[in-house]
């Protein structure tokens, strides 16, 4: 009996001795807890070890760390309410090319996150949530931002005055932010604000370890880092600034709806543009279904290349045998195609002929082909290439400014609680 109660005070002893994980933040109807904050923080010490970047002090670091898990909670919320899902199978189809580009098994890659002490089911739900926070910035961001014919006919014209060889740029930010309406006392914080991280960077603290301890911006924590931003990416707000820097140089202050920005040079360089490689091929198409199945449409084929071989024309079989419609009517001919425009294994195929030969049977996901090259030619495709390159600028550049004012709002608009870090 006494054993019995022995052992039960030591149990309750040890239960009462183990830590509870605390509420650290309410954002709207949900809970953020210590854990999740532990959790976060390690992974970002351990982001800034690998870049070799200063570790801002524990509470800065702690601060900016619950910031990010409260702007990825709203959005998580937004996505929920808005229908966004990610479902299992899509989810192990991205975690699969993670380990593909880091040349590992699914299996060997979760055995380097245990090694490295994370937890598989943790990290695979890290990823879902960006998979989500993704497809909802694409869906109430990106795909609502449109870019006009003259938008790009303007960007054109301002290229061509500057020259015809773009200059990239790395950039490093500091965002001080200013809530929208603004009360005096608010503004002046921010500016009292400001004057301090001004003071260490002219007393020359890195501007990486600046941005990471008070950079109000989503890139705090990665050192501000924007990347490589081309002219026409450049945020209006910094576009007349940026090429007026030297390489480390920072930009007087910059005033926008957000607060202050601080701009820093990180390095640049010069674009060259490259003739595209097209190449002139025409195909048959054999798709497998209830009737035809893959021996069957295998056979047919390599029937048809032997006729091909002997002399038939390739143009008249195709019209005859190839169940690709579109190009059947014209003898197969897919017209001057530049690459990337194909299916992977069809341009593999199509790349590996000469002039005038003709490709062994092979299958895509699209059914059994038979190729064959006729020519090849390096096209310049100047005005096309500028005009998809411009369009793409400009659309990256007026969504980055789009998804700061959009994260803001989603931010105010959700009700904050805070408690005792």
């Amino acid at each position: 009996m006494i054993r019995i109660l022995l052992f039960t005070l030591m149990m309750v002893s040890t239960a009462w001795a183990e830590p509870l994980d605390r509420i650290i933040a309410v954002v709207n109807n949900e809970v953020l807890l210590e854990s999740e904050l532990v959790e976060m923080e390690r992974t970002v010490k351990q982001q800034l070890r690998q870049r070799n970047s200063n570790m801002p002090p524990r509470d800065i670091l702690r601060k900016q760390v619950l910031e990010r898990l409260i702007v990825q909670r709203v959005q998580i919320q937004k996505a929920s309410r808005v229908g966004i899902r990610v479902g299992d199978d899509a989810l192990n189809a991205a975690l699969r090319q993670i380990a593909g580009n880091n040349n590992l098994t699914l299996r060997e890659f979760r055995d380097v996150l245990h090694g490295d002490g994370l937890d598989f089911t943790d990290f695979r739900e890290s990823i879902r949530e960006e998979m989500i926070i993704s497809r909802l910035r694409k869906a109430l961001v990106d795909d609502k931002i449109l870019v006009s014919d003259r938008e790009i006919d303007n960007y054109l014209a301002t290229q061509a005055v500057q020259g015809a060889v773009e200059t990239a740029y790395q950039l490093l930010h500091i965002l001080i932010s200013v809530p929208e309406a603004a009360l005096p006392e608010q503004v002046q914080s921010a500016q009292e604000k400001l004057t301090k991280v001004q003071s260490l960077l002219e007393a020359g603290t890195d501007f990486s370890e600046v941005a990471a301890g008070y950079s109000d911006g989503q890139n705090a924590l990665e050192g501000g880092d924007l990347g490589w931003r081309k002219q026409g990416e450049l945020p209006s707000l910094f576009a007349e600034t940026v090429p007026t820097l030297t390489i480390g140089q920072v930009s007087d202050p910059l005033r926008s709806g957000s607060g202050f920005h601080l701009v820093m040079l990180a390095d640049k360089k010069s674009e060259e543009t490259h003739l595209v490689k097209q190449t002139l091929a025409s195909h048959i198409l054999i798709k497998t279904n209830e009737l035809t199945t893959d021996d069957d449409a295998e056979k047919r084929l390599n029937q048809l290349l032997e006729r091909a071989i002997n002399g038939d024309d390739f143009a008249e079989l195709a019209r005859a045998h190839s169940d690709d419609t579109g190009s059947a009517i014209e003898g197969g001919s897919l017209g001057w195609s530049s690459p990337g425009v194909m299916v992977a294994e069809f341009e593999k195929e199509m790349d590996a002929l000469a002039e005038g030969e003709l490709s062994p049977v092979f299958k895509s996901r699209f059914g059994w082909h038979l190729i064959k090259v006729y020519e090849r030619r390096e096209q310049n495709m100047a005005e096309e290439y500028n005009r998809n390159k411009a369009r793409a600028q400009i659309k990256s550049r007026k969504v980055s400014e789009e998804l700061e004012s959009w994260l803001r709002q989603l931010r105010d608009e959700a009700y904050i609680e805070y408690r005792d870090l």
